[in-house]
């Protein structure tokens, strides 16, 4: 008996790591000091020694359930993406800057190609938000995982300048919401989403005309990285007061995050267009609009609250950025929360 009989091939290790080795050096940035395959990641804080009080900020997050989607589809190449779109965009919402990631897959079988395909997208995420993918960890566990599926986590750290983080402990009545649209369902609500459609192959390459493509293609598109939308922002001398990531628990759990206790949220669900897929889960599923809007991001990705002086500035960076943005509403006095109206 040996390991490779117990269900865990050390060789197939080795050749997923030589596999992934060009996608992870396309990730690197001047401070990284290590190399790949070492016991840990090194990452020099020289460059911004010149902050007057240069603060770490992290973020950790899974791609959760959409991965059962990516499994049906055997599609593996952008699940990467939304693992580190999830880290970043908490990170990008603090006010820092994404500096390296690390990523953790266990699955049941190591299967080089896919493990290789999966960190293909990790190093996409990486590129899109200026971050280095400096480490992970691939682990093998027969047994545990089924021989076709796998589990992604990862960890991000970046760094801003204390005085520069956003707390949202300036938000003040009379603020103005700006929101940039998301790609789509991002990567919360898989579980609801999957209890709504027929999780099938042959319905999944369905077209639809509403789409504009197969409900597949849709629900895969992953998650939107806004680091360099709200450093675009931050450049054209915006103050973002407060910024809230809208993942799991829509816009009723995350708004409220962002603000002051002294500070209500008025959004206007008028204000922008709700993209097809949206309304095509809502019907399907039977499901109220207060439970939509408490599950999913609704079509945004990203709020910011900005001055209303400063919301034609903050417009256009985010277009010039390549983002769409919307004025979805405005802070009022009041219990802090958020009211859809």
């Amino acid at each position: 008996m040996d390991y490779k009989h117990a269900g865990v091939d050390i060789e197939a290790g080795y050749k997923s790591v030589e596999l992934m080795k060009e996608h992870v050096r396309q990730t690197m940035r001047p401070e990284v000091l290590t190399g790949i395959g070492g016991f840990s990641g090194a990452f020099s804080m020289e460059a911004f020694k010149n902050m007057e009080k240069p603060t770490l900020v992290s973020g950790t997050d899974g791609v959760g359930t959409k991965l059962k989607l990516a499994f049906l589809m055997d599609k593996h190449d952008t699940v990467g993406i939304d693992c580190v779109a999830m880290c970043v965009n908490d990170i990008a919402c603090a006010g820092g800057e994404p500096l390296f990631f690390l990523d953790y897959i266990a699955c049941g079988k190591n299967i080089p190609e896919k493990i290789a395909t999966i960190v293909s997208g990790v190093a996409e995420g990486c590129k899109q938000s200026g971050a280095a993918l400096i480490g992970g960890e691939t682990a093998e566990m027969p047994g545990f995982y089924p021989v076709d599926e796998y589990d992604l986590a990862g960890f991000a750290v970046g760094v801003v300048d204390e005085k520069n983080l956003i707390s949202g402990s300036d938000i003040r009545p009379g603020d103005v919401l700006v929101g940039l649209a998301s790609s789509g369902v991002h990567s919360n609500g898989f579980s609801l989403v999957r209890k709504v459609f027929p999780m099938k192959e042959a319905y999944l390459n369905t077209y639809f005309e509403s789409l504009g493509r197969t409900l597949g293609e849709t629900l895969i598109e992953p998650t939107k990285i806004y680091v360099k939308a709200l450093s675009a922002v931050k450049g054209a001398g915006v103050t973002v007061k407060g910024c809230s990531h809208i993942t799991g628990g829509g816009f009723y759990e995350n708004i409220p995050r962002m603000l002051p206790d002294n500070a209500h949220a008025m959004v206007k669900k008028d204000s922008y267009q709700v993209p097809p897929i949206f309304r095509m889960l809502a019907e399907d599923g039977r499901i109220e609009a207060q439970m939509m809007y408490n599950t999913f991001n609704m079509g945004i990705g990203m709020v910011m609250a900005v001055d209303e002086k400063e919301v034609d500035k903050c417009m256009e960076a985010a277009r010039e950025a390549g983002e769409v943005p919307y004025i979805l509403g405005e802070i009022k006095a009041g219990d802090k929360g958020v009211t859809l109206c």
